[in-house]
């Protein structure tokens, strides 16, 4: 049976191991968000992605329907209470991280786009900021593939090594949920995270992440007047939004404890789901493009939210 063939089953049975219901009919689910990450990179390793335009697009919109129906079992006011302190390190690390990355990638003589597009993935939201701030940019497919390449190696490690740091250090769920929505690049493994480590850690980590993800807003507006295109456009994250909505809709609006619960389990499942397929997109091209200077740059910038953020993190926050 040629290889091609073969990677499409295997696929096609992937998707059904991660969607099975194992916790209902077993009470246990060896399915996790970093597993579900990991099988996704072997496969990719193994295998062409037999879908690869399904499998983006799938990733983009159930991460987004993913993340609305979290809100499902989030309440406004505990939630707001709790990832207040976070909205502060927020506004702090974003301008920190575009200074000192654009500073880094000039003195590194990176190509300043290139640059740019790190920095933002990192004191952002990974690749959605990436895939909103390129068109702005006109940044070339080699600068995008480049930026996303090396945000996503980094986002994919750290899944798996952010939970056991913060079991290490006997960190609590709020102080993890705070770290990591500052700290790892994109929604999904943030969320992944959070959920790794316990509800509360979940909760708070979304809610910042989000909030953090707003920022694609203002940082679009300044790249346009940095690099002189107010005719560019600017792909504002709607489901933002909607999620909001959805936690107003279930702290006020006295939905059946068995729905929201029912919604938010849904929504862990597409949660995992997502981490497959992007662990699936990648390639051994997209780990070979990336070069060594802008993975330099990336790591020197996730050290030092990484390791900033801990610190304020855990002398600020009980």
């Amino acid at each position: 049976m040629p290889l091609n063939v073969i990677g499409r089953w295997m696929y096609i049975a992937l998707i059904v191991i991660v969607l099975f219901p194992w916790d209902i009919l077993t009470g246990y689910n060896p399915v996790t968000p970093a597993s579900a990450l990991f099988v996704g990179l072997m496969f990719a390793l193994c295998f062409v992605c037999p879908f690869p335009k399904f499998n983006k697009k799938s990733s983009k919109y159930l991460l987004q329907a993913s993340v609305v129906g979290l809100g499902f079992g989030m309440n406004v006011v505990e939630s707001l209470k709790s990832g207040s302190e976070g909205m502060l390190f927020t506004v702090v690390s974003v301008v920190s991280v575009m200074v000192l990355g654009c500073m880094f990638g000039y003195w590194m003589h990176i190509n300043r786009k290139t640059a740019y597009l790190i920095s933002s993935g990192t004191a952002i939201c990974g690749g959605s900021a990436i895939a909103a701030v390129g068109p702005v940019l006109h940044a070339d497919e080699k600068e995008m593939a480049v930026s996303l390449g090396v945000i996503f190696i980094l986002n994919a490690i750290a899944l798996f090594i952010f939970p056991p740091i913060g079991h290490f250090f006997e960190m609590s769920q709020q102080q993890f949920g705070t770290w990591a929505a500052i700290a790892i690049h994109d929604t999904s493994s943030v969320v992944g995270a959070g959920d790794a480590y316990g509800p509360e850690a979940l909760r708070i980590a979304t809610l910042i992440k989000l909030t953090r993800a707003l920022w694609i807003i203002p940082l679009a507006f300044v790249t346009m007047l940095i690099f002189r295109d107010k005719k560019a456009r600017i792909s504002i994250p709607w489901f933002i939004f909607l999620f909001v909505i959805a936690m107003v809709v279930n702290t006020y609006c006295g939905i059946p404890a068995e729905v929201s619960e029912w919604l938010v389990w849904l929504a862990k499942k597409g949660l995992v789901l997502t981490l497959f397929f992007i662990g699936a997109s990648l390639s051994i091209n997209t780990i070979r493009s990336v070069g060594t200077l802008p993975l330099l740059l990336a790591i020197a910038l996730w050290i030092f939210i990484a390791v900033s953020s801990f610190m304020v993190v855990v002398f600020t926050i009980e």
